[in-house]
């Protein structure tokens, strides 16, 4: 059996979201109880939207966002199956599990695409990318991870969005494990949308995902969506001219992300999260190194949201899971043939200083004496 957390002690997640909720996020929860279909909710959704627009600087003249019920892969799908061309081709740029999903939706909605694999542990090689461009000339768009959690990698968008302006071809970016945190540059991009969530770097609860795309996306015709629930011009057509969803969304779960957003603006915005995340890094990867743990990739290969830790030999991963829950931390598992190697640790959500110091005791205690 599973130990559990004394009852008196703070559960701390360490997993990549949902996060710890801070106290004031929490008990916005318990806003009370308001029907979808009032002018109150149709307001406060309006002004998520707003304010979800306002987070990162680039995308507040030439983007707008829709908020829909689902985790941060129902927005990516969502995203996909609504600007995804079907006359023209999406090449997915994919080194990890996130990235293999979206060709994976591009399949299931008949989307013509074609996939530029890359090793899960490799950064993105443009050459890769500049040999599928030139081999099909029908490719329009390019769908890509900002930051790949499968290993934690902040994949280098900057780069790759430098070949979209020169290309002429629209992005469509997974931000969901980065939007909030990891800067965005939306014009240099050439970013047509992104996909985002709230229960991630927003620290708001599961629940509600996002897509912000750019206005000019939202006018143009509309194409085969593929899907009822996902066809996100029914929720910009809707949400956008009285505040009401085509569908219902979770009352409490929007209290939540309001407050989250509220709470994200006061404290500094996206680059002092993201430099609160880099010194929690810092702070576990100093104590992990103590131990002699290794990290998967290279320090500055990673995000601010997420690194990737060896496991060292003889320790399995349920055994480390255990101890360090016993303790108050759930850190997570490598994924696929990860699963064996390595475990993950995220710095987002409500995690204070008694919890950062608490947090390395613990590694240090339980890695430190079985290298």
């Amino acid at each position: 059996m599973q130990q559990r957390p004394a009852e008196n002690q703070r559960l701390i997640l360490l997993n990549p979201g949902p996060v710890t909720l801070t106290s004031r996020v929490r008990g916005a929860l318990a806003a009370g109880d308001w029907c979808h279909r009032e002018p109150e909710f149709a307001a406060l959704i309006r002004d998520i939207n707003l304010r979800l627009g306002q987070v990162h600087g680039s995308l507040v003249q030439d983007y707008c966002a829709v908020t829909l019920a689902g985790s941060g892969t129902s927005a990516v799908e969502a995203m996909l199956s609504s600007f995804a061309p079907d006359h023209g081709t999406t090449l997915v740029v994919a080194n990890g599990v996130y990235g293999e999903r979206m060709q994976r939706m591009l399949a299931a909605h008949g989307k013509p695409h074609r996939l530029a694999e890359h090793d899960w542990t490799a950064g993105i090689d443009l050459a890769v990318i500049e040999k599928c461009l030139q081999s099909d000339p029908s490719i329009s768009h390019l769908a890509i991870v900002h930051h790949e959690t499968t290993t934690g990698r902040l994949n280098d968008i900057a780069a790759v969005g430098r070949l979209c302006q020169a290309r002429g071809l629209t992005m469509l970016l997974d931000a969901v494990s980065s939007f909030g945190a990891e800067q965005i540059d939306a014009a240099a991009w050439n970013l047509g949308a992104l996909a985002g969530t709230a229960n991630k770097c927003l620290h708001g609860a599961p629940g509600l995902s996002f897509v912000l795309a750019r206005n000019d996306l939202w006018a143009s015709p509309a194409l085969k969506a593929g899907s009822i629930y996902l066809d996100l011009r029914a929720y910009y057509a809707s949400q956008h001219r009285d505040g009401y969803s085509p569908f219902t969304l979770p009352v409490q779960i929007a209290f939540a992300l309001h407050e989250a957003l509220l709470e994200h603006a006061e404290e500094g915005g996206a680059e002092a999260r993201r430099q609160l995340y880099l010194a929690r890094a810092q702070r576990i990867h100093s104590a992990l190194s103590v131990c002699g743990v290794a990290t998967l990739l290279r320090p500055d290969e990673y995000s601010s949201v997420l690194w990737s830790y060896r496991l060292p030999a003889r320790r399995s991963y349920a055994e480390l899971h255990a101890a360090l829950k016993a303790e108050g931390f759930i850190i997570y598992a490598g994924q696929g043939d990860l699963g064996r190697q390595i475990f993950r640790i995220a710095h987002m959500g409500d995690i204070q200083e008694e919890d950062l110091i608490r947090l390395c005791t613990a590694l240090t205690g339980n890695l430190g004496t079985r290298l």
